[in-house]
């Protein structure tokens, strides 16, 4: 989990003395950055119109908190480009764009979707409850409201988002654990193929991470965990499991039969998560390690497998996958073809976008090569 680190303030529309080019000069801080920090570690955005509101919420929370008071939903968005808070209170009523609209923006944003809101109301009314909590708004709390009453609230929301974090961080890392195994297990059988899963999870990670960044296909990645996304693409050559060892141990060229027994992993591997998916329910994580695995080999132009599955039919999971995959693949010394040089496996894929692979994430790629390259070494020097 992770707490906000230190922070200067933003301009007039902040209380302090630090000037906004401070402030925007300074490191990006995630208001979840070290474990069991104090209260006052802990990052509240309060954005509203009114001076007054603002000195009230400042007034009651600052001694357990640190509290960024903001008078306009712009300001709160400029200020998330180098901040995260963990709770927002956001004032309903505001010219310009009032709080549906910024929470709509919120909710929206594969960045800031799960920051906690809740909304300051000047009065209670149940339409406009019912329309903030189907946007996904976490409470409501109605002006004129007491210190003590709002210092309350505000500790058992974050109180619970903590739990949640918690609880979640523990399932992910038995997840990654028993992922970690099968993931043994698999190149345990396919023996020309060692620490490519890890390499591609990492490679996955660096392009879906530079791809959220760059608001690239965000309406396919919104509110994307890359932990989760990334330690899915393990499981990509999971159907592996079905197929002879007699075939993916042969030290030369497979025959067609071979090849098209090989071809099955996908289909297999498909077929395994869809039969553990039929026992747990649609998981987020074994969605995507479906995708992964049944989807890893289509390309582009229609011309791949399992399925010729072109273009924008091809989910996002095999899209991305597909560039890690032939990045590390030919990058490996296997028994039926030579290591190629890193520059050349890079113009190969740039040679291929828009043929083989999604030319849009061929540019991130391209973009981001020598993240690639770092993470490569990093894994040989381990």
């Amino acid at each position: 989990m992770y707490f906000a680190l230190e922070i200067c303030v933003y301009g007039e529309m902040l209380r302090g003395s630090a000037s906004a080019s401070d402030f925007l000069t300074a490191p990006i801080a995630h208001p979840y950055d070290r474990e069991g920090m104090h209260d006052m570690q802990k990052t509240i955005f309060v954005v509203d119109d009114n001076d007054t509101d603002l000195s009230m919420v400042e007034a009651a929370l600052e001694e357990q908190y640190r509290v960024m008071t903001l008078s306009s939903a712009a300001a709160m968005f400029e200020l998330l480009e180098k901040l995260t808070p963990c709770l927002i209170l956001l004032d309903i009523e505001m010219p310009e764009m009032d709080g549906f609209e910024a929470l709509r923006r919120l909710k929206t944003s594969a960045l800031h979707a799960d920051i906690p809101v809740v909304f300051l109301a000047s009065m209670a009314d149940a339409s406009v409850e019912v329309r903030g909590f189907e946007m996904g708004v976490a409470d409501f709390i109605t002006k004129p409201f007491s210190a003590l009453g709002l210092k309350n609230r505000i500790k058992n929301h974050l109180n619970i988002d903590d739990l949640i974090r918690e609880r979640t961080a523990q399932l992910e890392r038995l997840q990654n654990g028993l992922v970690g195994i099968l993931a043994d297990m698999i190149e345990s059988r396919d023996k020309a193929t060692g620490g490519h899963i890890e390499r591609t999870s990492e490679y996955v990670k660096i392009l879906a991470g530079a791809m959220l960044e760059r608001g690239v296909y965000s309406d396919e990645i919104r509110g994307l965990n890359l932990e989760v996304f990334a330690s899915a693409a393990r499981l990509h050559d999971v159907g592996k499991i079905a197929i002879p060892d007699a075939v993916l141990d042969r030290l030369g060229s497979l025959t067609r039969e071979e090849f098209e027994m090989i071809k099955k992993h996908t289909v297999e591997g498909e077929r395994i998560i869809d039969n553990v998916l039929a026992r747990t329910g649609d998981l987020v994580f074994l969605h995507n390690a479906k995708l992964f695995a049944s989807c890893h080999h289509e390309r582009w132009d229609g011309s791949g497998y399992p399925r010729g599955l072109k273009e924008m039919e091809i989910p996002i999971q095999g899209r991305i996958l597909a560039i890690a995959d032939w990045y590390d693949a030919f990058l490996s010394d296997r028994p039926y073809k030579k290591v190629f040089a890193e520059e050349e496996v890079v113009r190969m894929i740039m040679d291929n976008a828009g043929k083989m692979f999604d030319p849009v994430i061929a540019e991130v790629f391209f973009n981001v090569k020598e993240q690639f390259s770092e993470a490569r070494r990093n894994y040989v020097r381990r």
